[in-house]
């Protein structure tokens, strides 16, 4: 089973503590949805886990699988399985989809990379995601709408199958087709591989197609909230400013405190 465990996480950038005293535990078969307003450090939480240097942590600890990875790269963290799908992927010329995903796993199989596989596995996805076939060879996201940059991200999860999924705010620039699309994309992929996932969204149209296990709501650099899909229901009915703050405590918070209690 996969793991990813974060404890007492506080977290800075140009001298603004954005997260504080963070806690979080996800295991495999897991889908947690982070909720909030703009602004209260979701999308920091996800570039963290990602090794963004532009974050500096402050104190506390990051594992995954029960090593820690506060001190490794973006590459280190991507060879663990870790991988994040951006609110606002990047347009890069030059290098092209294909030419991306070749390089990536090349290195990671090494000997065990075929590329006849590969061009089999690529072009059955690209179908499958409704995208147009001349894309994997423009170069990353170039000329691409918003919908296709994200469905883009979700083409390299399913060539990458990272055992730890972040996506965030993946619903973000997507009409109701792609929409469906892409949400049943993450669901598929979900039964197939047994990851975790760590979703940040701000609408229950995504979690029509994607049932969360855990739901939490975050404020001022914390989670403040914590339940099942019944929270979204309470989220979409009274607004996050109107939601009764009574926690529901989970059952990996309970995990973090007796593993700090005893420590």
């Amino acid at each position: 089973m996969n793991t990813l465990k974060i404890e007492n996480l506080t977290v800075s950038i140009n001298n603004k503590v954005i997260l504080k005293n963070f806690n979080l535990i996800i295991n495999s078969g897991e889908i947690h949805v982070l909720m909030g307003v703009n602004g209260i450090g979701k999308s920091t939480l996800t570039k963290v886990i990602m090794g963004d240097p532009n974050y500096k942590i402050e104190k506390g600890y990051i594992y995954y699988n029960d090593k820690l990875i506060n001190d490794l790269t973006v590459d280190e963290r991507s060879r663990l399985g870790i991988f994040l799908g951006m609110q606002l992927p990047l347009e890069i010329e030059g290098v092209t989809n294909a030419d991306f995903l070749r390089s990536a796993l090349s290195i990671r199989q090494k000997e065990n990379f075929k590329l006849f596989d590969f061009i089999k596995e690529l072009d059955k996805n690209v179908e499958s995601l409704h995208m147009k076939s001349d894309m994997i060879h423009r170069g990353i996201n170039q000329g691409f709408s918003g919908g296709e940059r994200k469905k883009n991200e979700i083409l390299q999860m399913y060539m990458l199958k990272p055992s730890f999924v972040m996506l965030d705010e993946i619903d973000s620039g997507l009409d109701v087709d792609n929409l469906k699309i892409v949400g049943e994309s993450i669901m598929k992929y979900y039964k197939e591989y047994n990851p975790c996932i760590l979703l940040i969204t701000h609408y229950e149209r995504l979690l029509d197609y994607i049932k969360p296990t855990h739901v939490h709501i975050m404020s001022d650099g914390k989670i403040i909230k914590t339940g099942g899909f019944e929270l979204v229901k309470e989220i979409e009915e009274k607004g996050f400013q109107n939601i009764s703050l009574k926690k529901v405590v989970s059952t990996s918070e309970c995990a973090i405190k007796e593993k700090i209690k005893n420590e």
